[in-house]
């Protein structure tokens, strides 16, 4: 059966449609916070927001490949690169809100919260391991530093999201059950790029043993 149109030609709204909508969450939380609309510690539920939307958008971009060993769409490779920038902003609105809103900029509480408060430790380190991804996203970066290097670098982006599914469960501390739920997501994604990659060794050891 040929599959529709959709998903095996262009889809020349597709970026513009992705990106619109990746923007309604950030508007969304806005007009609840201008309406008073985000409960009794406002700065909280924003703080949360902002770090579940981020790590939404981490693990979307990382099941974009996935989806496509499934599926055979090329489509989803064509908006990885932006939700995996989204997530990026969507991290740095969360560390902000951390930073500015929520300690005021007092750099000597925000360095004892980080040194001393595990779960905050693993979202700092979370965050800075998507910096290097988010500074080498663009095409020119990867023929400066060589898309083996790059490609090397960027699986830097699964040891994050790792680590942002841990912060997310020790924040949380008591009902661990949607952070869980992220972490077996997570792992599915790992098991189809980790049995693909097998199945391709497994397709490739025929066509070295004739070229011996």
């Amino acid at each position: 059966m040929a599959k529709p149109k959709l998903f095996s030609g262009p889809v020349p709204f597709l970026k513009p449609a992705v990106f619109l909508g990746s923007l309604f969450p950030v508007v969304a939380l806005a007009i609840r916070a201008a309406r008073g609309q985000l409960g009794a510690n406002p700065i909280a539920t924003g703080l949360n927001q902002l770090g579940l939307i981020a790590l939404v958008f981490l693990i979307a971009s990382l099941a974009c490949t996935p989806i496509k060993i499934i599926s055979g769409w090329t489509w989803p490779i064509r908006i990885r690169r932006m939700l995996g920038l989204f997530a990026f902003f969507y991290a740095c609105l969360h560390l902000a809100t951390y930073t500015g809103i929520d300690q005021g900029f007092d750099w000597r509480a925000i360095l004892a919260d980080v040194t001393k408060r595990k779960f905050i430790f693993v979202g700092f380190s979370a965050f800075v391991l998507l910096i290097p991804l988010a500074t080498t996203s663009t095409n020119a970066m990867v023929r400066r530093i060589g898309f083996a290097r790059w490609k090397l670098l960027h699986r830097l982006v699964y040891v994050s999201a790792i680590l942002g599914v841990i912060h997310f469960i020790w924040r949380v501390k008591k009902d661990v059950t949607e952070p869980v739920t992220y972490g077996v997501v997570l792992g599915v994604l790992f098991a189809v790029r980790i049995l693909d990659a097998l199945a391709r060794a497994r397709r490739a050891q025929p066509r070295v043993a004739r070229a011996r």
